[in-house]
């Protein structure tokens, strides 16, 4: 009986000590968006060529915010004010080859995309202030990579989760971010 008992012991206190508490999901799931879009599957891809076309040149790593009725620009992300393009963490960007960005030359490297969001037009930011949760400690002043001002558009339907996607153009691409119903077009050449 004292064995049995010694033995239950050892059982519970090895259940309680393998116990984890994982956090609960996110309400802004992490997403990610590739140019060109289908680089991160070139593993599949049959014929070595076909795997170099798809080499990735720009990846964006982002928290997808949900509207839930509310609006966006200018209610809940008010004009004139930084925004981290997301939720969480500042929205991370790759270029795994040296881009230009207006008339910017971007090294190949990791950086993070702010914007100042009006309502004709958004002044996106491209920063090496990397590794932070949000905007509110990002100094431009001490960081700022470059930035570009691009007018802004309706969508063509409402976008429920912040969505960020590549559309190919002669020498480069364009990052297309959209949310409710604002969407703008950054230019990428690479």
């Amino acid at each position: 009986m004292k064995n049995l008992f010694v033995f239950a012991v050892v059982c519970l206190m090895a259940i309680g000590t393998s116990a984890q508490d994982f956090p609960k999901s996110d309400a802004s799931p992490m997403d990610a968006a590739y140019f060109p879009s289908r680089a991160a599957f070139r593993g599949f891809e049959k014929t070595d060529e076909a795997k170099k076309a798809n080499e990735p040149k720009i990846r964006v790593i982002y928290s997808r915010p949900q509207k839930k009725e509310r609006d966006i620009f200018g209610g809940l992300q008010k004009y004139g004010e930084v925004w981290r393009v997301g939720a969480n963490e500042a929205t991370e960007i790759t270029f795994f080859a040296d881009a230009k960005i207006g008339d910017a030359k971007v090294k190949a490297g990791r950086y993070t995309i702010y914007a100042i969001p009006q309502e004709s037009e958004w002044e996106v930011h491209f920063s090496s202030d990397n590794d932070r949760w949000g905007q509110y400690a990002y100094k431009p002043e001490e960081s700022l990579v470059t930035k570009i001002t691009v007018p802004t558009a309706k969508t063509p339907s409402t976008v429920e989760s912040l969505a960020i996607m590549f559309e190919a153009v002669d020498g480069g691409a364009h990052m297309i971010i959209g949310w409710d119903d604002t969407m703008v077009r950054v230019p990428i050449m690479m």
